[in-house]
């Protein structure tokens, strides 16, 4: 029996939470532990794309053309210097939301375009815009999995209420499979005493759901996307990259236990 990727979608509704961040580097960081993976990006800004090396400006077919039906998913496929394929993204994905609402089975477009490529790949990560859209809708009835970034400040937990009801009534309407696979503290400073408090009350609402790896505030890792890059290639010694590292080793354990 083909074995299917495990499909998670990166997200959370609030901006600047370091999604994409995630997204690329989480998938540098499991090429890095032999596994077959796949980004897609359904954010119109296009970041996961620019990040990974890839000019959306240059981009012919795109997860804009997926989605629509126009293109099989393997005619976007792109290769990346991070080791791992890309579904890349552009503006054009802005006014998909609109042209969606008139398909059929509009929630599960992405769902359906993935299903012919899914043995080829261990993981599947879908970069989500910042919003809880069709997009988003579409990246949750695809996965299996959702992982959320989150700064530890004083609006985060307000934000994950809302965010944890939608993925509820997905999975009541849509995906019953789907389930938090974790949330993850991004850009974290130890010494700030706000970030500390918000920690410890995430540890007390989610228990074994939050990951134990703690993404840093690093330098490394906010100059990495402008070269294209994700940090484990730009700079692989750097406390960025380790933490990856170790949450993709976080997540691989997991699952074994599962």
């Amino acid at each position: 029996m083909l074995s299917m990727a495990k499909v998670f979608a990166v997200t959370n509704q609030k901006g600047g939470v370091g999604k994409t961040t995630t997204s690329i580097n989480l998938a540098a960081s499991l090429v890095k532990t032999k596994r077959r993976v796949l980004l897609v990006d359904i954010d119109p800004q296009g970041n996961a794309t620019m990040g990974s090396g890839v000019p959306k400006n240059e981009i012919i077919t795109s997860v804009y053309q997926v989605l629509l039906g126009l293109e099989p998913v393997d005619r976007a496929l792109r290769p990346t210097d991070g080791g791992y394929d890309l579904v890349p993204a552009n503006s054009d994905l802005a006014g998909a939301e609109v042209e969606l609402i008139g398909l059929d089975r509009r929630e599960r477009r992405l769902r359906t375009a993935l299903d012919p490529i899914q043995d080829q790949y261990d993981y599947i990560l879908i970069d989500c815009p910042p919003s809880l859209n069709l997009l988003t809708v579409n990246a949750l009835v695809a996965s299996q999995a959702v992982l959320i970034p989150m700064q530890c400040e004083y609006y985060a937990l307000e934000g994950l209420s809302s965010l944890v009801a939608t993925i509820q009534r997905v999975r009541e309407a849509l995906n019953p499979q789907l389930q938090i696979a974790g949330l993850l503290r991004t850009m974290y400073d130890p010494r700030n005493n706000l970030a500390n408090e918000v920690s410890a009350q995430l540890l007390q609402h989610f228990g074994d759901k939050l990951y134990r790896t703690i993404i840093p505030r690093n330098v490394r890792l906010a100059e990495a996307p402008s070269y294209g890059k994700p940090v484990i290639t730009y700079d692989m010694e750097s406390k960025g990259a380790q933490a990856y590292l170790a949450l993709a080793g976080e997540i691989l354990r997991r699952e074994e236990a599962a």
